[in-house]
C-alpha cells in the first residue's frame, strides 16, 4: 500500500510513544460551563460502559483483525442526559511483536480529515510493512465522526436527485450560471435546515473535539495519544485547548489554520493561490516528461492542452458523461498528492491525442449502479457534514457581493479553483442556524505535553501558514517541515525523513529540537508508460 492518503481517501499514517505514560492529572471537578459539565457526565459514562467490540460488517468490512464498535456521545453537551448518537469506531489491537516483547503502548485514534470524511478504515494499515513497528505498540483506533458514515449519517438533499452527467468548470462564470450557483446554495441551505431541525446545530466542531474526549474514555485510555490530518488536525488542537491535561501524544499532519479570524471564510480565501501554486508545479512536472505525454515541454504548453480538452469536452463531453467539470475535479486530485501525476497526466494525454479510456475510467462514473448510487450516498453525507460543520462554526458573510468581489479577486491571479471554492461554501451565506465564535486556541508553557506538527511547504489544500500559526499557538509544538513539497498529508508517506520524526515521536516520544532542519523534498514520482492499463481511481472530494 503506498499511502494511507490514497488508501483511506483521507490520508495518514499512526503510532505513538514508548513505555507507559504516566499517570495523569485528575480530572477538573465538573464546574463552569453546561457543555464542559456534560462532557465530564458523558466520559463518566463511557469510562463505566467501554466498547463491546465485534466484527465489522457492511460498510465498514475490512481485512485483517479489525473490529468494530460504538460510543454513545450527547448530541448536545448541555444535556448529557438528553438524545444522544452512537459513533461508530474500529480497532486492530496492537500485535506486541512477534516474540511478545514490545511494550503495548495503548491507542492511537485517528482524526480523519473533512469535516465528512470517516476514519473507520484506519486500522487496516496494520497489514502494511511501513506500520509493523507502530501496530506492534499500539492499538490502531478508527472512528466516524459525528453525522459520518454510520455516526448517525447526516444528509441534507435526497441523493438519488445529485446531479450526475458532464458539468462545466468556467475560470469566468457567466452571470446567468452565477444566479443559478447562488439559488441552488439557497435550496441546500434550506433543506438542510428543513430535513433535520433542531439537531442541526450541534454538528460543530467543537462537539466533534468533545466526542474525542468521550471515545478516549470509552477506549480505556488515562490519556490520548491522537493523529489527525488536515480538519482532524484542527479538531486535535482543539482539543488539546479544551482538555490539555488529558493529551499524552499528539501529530497534528498538515492541519488547517486555527486563527479565530481565519475559520472557515477567511481561510478558504488563502486556497485558491495555494492550488494556482500546485497546479503550476503539477503542469511543469508533465512538461519534464513530454517524451511520455506529449503535451508540450513547457508548463504553459500544458496549460493550453489542458484548456484545449477542457473546450472539446463542453463541446462534446467524453462518453457522454465526462464534461470540463468532471476533468478539473479529476485533475484536483492530483494538486492533492502527486503519487497521483502519472495516472492524470496519462489520462489528459490520452484524451488529447485521441483516446478517451483512461479519461473515462479515471473521470467517469461508475459503471456498476449500486455502486454509483453508494457513492452518490456517500458524496451527499460527505458534503451535508462539511457544509453543517463550517456553515455552524463561524461567521459567514451574507451578501451575495461580499463572496462575487472576493472569488473575482481571487481568480485574476488564481482562476483555477477561485470560484470553485466560492462555490462550494456558498450555502453558509444563506445559512438560518445559529453562528458560533471560532475558538481561540491558545496553550501556554507547561500546560501541554510536546505536539509534533507535519507540514509541506507547498501543501494547496492546507497552506503552510496553518501550520506556522498551530506551532505558535501551542506552547513547546515541533514542526517538520517538507521543504519545496506540496502532497497532503506526510505521515506513512515517502519522505524517509519525516517518517523517521514521526516513528521518534510516537514509539519513543522524542521531539526535534528547534529549530528543526527541514527535511528534503521526497522523489518526483516516474511517468507512467503509455502501454500500461489505466487505473481505476475515484476522483475523491477536496479535503
Amino acid at each position: 500500500m503506498r499511502r494511507l492518503a490514497l488508501f483511506a481517501a483521507l490520508a495518514v499514517l499512526a503510532s505513538s510513544g514508548a513505555t507507559a505514560a504516566p499517570a495523569p492529572a485528575p480530572d477538573p471537578a465538573p464546574v463552569g460551563t453546561a457543555e464542559e459539565r456534560g462532557v465530564a457526565v458523558a466520559a463518566a459514562r463511557a469510562g463505566r460502559d467501554g466498547v463491546r467490540w465485534g466484527r465489522c460488517t457492511g460498510q465498514h468490512a475490512m481485512p485483517g483483525r479489525a473490529r468494530c464498535g460504538t460510543v454513545a456521545v450527547p448530541l448536545d453537551y448541555a444535556r448529557p442526559g438528553g438524545p444522544s448518537l452512537r459513533l461508530t469506531v474500529s480497532r486492530t489491537a496492537a500485535t506486541g511483536g512477534t516474540d511478545g516483547t514490545v511494550v503495548r503502548q495503548g491507542a492511537l485514534l485517528f482524526g480523519p480529515g473533512g469535516p465528512g470524511a470517516s476514519g473507520m478504515s484506519f486500522p487496516a494499515v496494520a497489514l502494511t510493512p511501513a506500520w509493523k513497528p507502530l501496530a506492534e505498540a499500539y492499538d490502531l483506533v478508527g472512528y466516524a465522526p459525528r453525522g459520518v458514515g454510520g455516526s448517525a449519517p447526516l444528509l441534507c438533499a435526497d441523493p438519488a436527485e445529485r446531479p450526475v452527467g458532464p458539468s462545466p468548470a468556467p475560470t469566468r462564470p457567466s452571470r446567468a450560471l452565477l444566479r443559478e450557483w447562488r439559488a441552488e446554495a439557497e435550496r441546500y441551505a434550506t433543506a438542510c435546515a428543513r430535513r433535520n431541525g433542531a439537531a442541526l446545530r450541534h454538528h460543530t466542531s467543537l462537539n466533534s473535539a468533545r466526542d474525542l474526549e468521550v471515545v478516549r474514555a470509552a477506549l480505556g485510555e488515562p490519556r490520548l495519544t491522537y493523529l489527525g490530518v488536515a480538519y482532524g488536525g484542527y479538531l486535535g488542537a482543539l482539543y488539546a485547548d479544551l482538555f490539555p491535561h488529558r493529551v499524552r501524544r499528539m501529530v497534528l499532519d498538515s492541519p488547517v489554520d486555527p486563527d479565530p479570524a481565519r475559520v472557515w471564510y477567511r481561510g478558504h480565501l488563502a486556497r485558491p493561490a495555494a492550488y494556482e501554486t500546485r497546479w503550476a508545479d503539477f503542469r511543469a512536472w508533465v512538461a519534464r516528461h513530454d517524451d511520455v505525454h506529449g503535451l508540450g515541454g513547457d508548463a504553459g504548453a500544458v496549460a493550453r492542452a489542458y484548456e484545449r480538452a477542457s473546450a472539446r469536452l463542453a463541446a462534446r463531453p467524453a462518453g457522454g458523461t465526462v464534461g470540463p467539470g468532471q476533468l478539473h475535479a479529476a485533475m484536483l486530485t492530483a494538486l492533492h498528492h502527486d503519487e497521483v501525476w502519472p495516472h492524470r497526466a496519462r489520462a489528459l494525454a490520452g484524451y488529447v491525442h485521441g483516446d478517451d479510456r483512461q479519461l473515462l475510467a479515471q473521470a467517469g462514473p461508475m459503471p456498476d449502479a449500486a455502486a454509483r448510487a453508494e457513492l452518490a450516498a456517500r458524496e451527499e453525507n460527505t458534503r451535508a457534514v462539511y457544509t453543517a460543520v463550517r456553515c455552524n462554526d463561524a461567521p459567514w458573510p451574507t451578501a451575495w457581493k461580499v463572496w462575487e468581489a472576493d472569488a473575482a479577486r481571487l481568480a485574476r491571479g488564481a482562476p483555477f479553483t477561485a470560484w470553485d471554492h466560492v462555490r462550494t461554501d456558498l450555502p453558509c451565506a444563506s445559512w438560518t442556524g445559529p453562528r458560533q465564535r471560532p475558538r481561540d486556541v491558545r496553550t501556554g508553557p507547561g500546560e501541554l505535553p510536546p505536539v509534533l506538527v507535519l507540514a509541506a511547504e507547498r501543501d494547496a489544500a492546507a497552506p503552510y501558514r496553518g501550520a506556522l500559526e498551530l506551532q505558535r499557538r501551542l506552547a513547546g509544538a515541533a514542526l517538520v517541515t517538507e521543504r519545496g513539497a506540496g502532497s497532503h498529508a506526510l505521515s506513512g508517506g515517502p519522505n524517509t525523513c519525516v517518517d523517521g520524526h514521526l516513528r521518534a515521536y510516537l514509539l519513543h516520544g522524542r521531539v526535534p529540537t528547534a529549530p528543526t532542519p527541514p527535511c528534503t523534498p521526497h522523489a518526483e514520482p516516474r511517468p507512467r508508460p503509455p502501454d500500461l492499463p489505466p487505473p481505476v481511481l475515484t476522483p475523491a472530494p477536496a479535503p
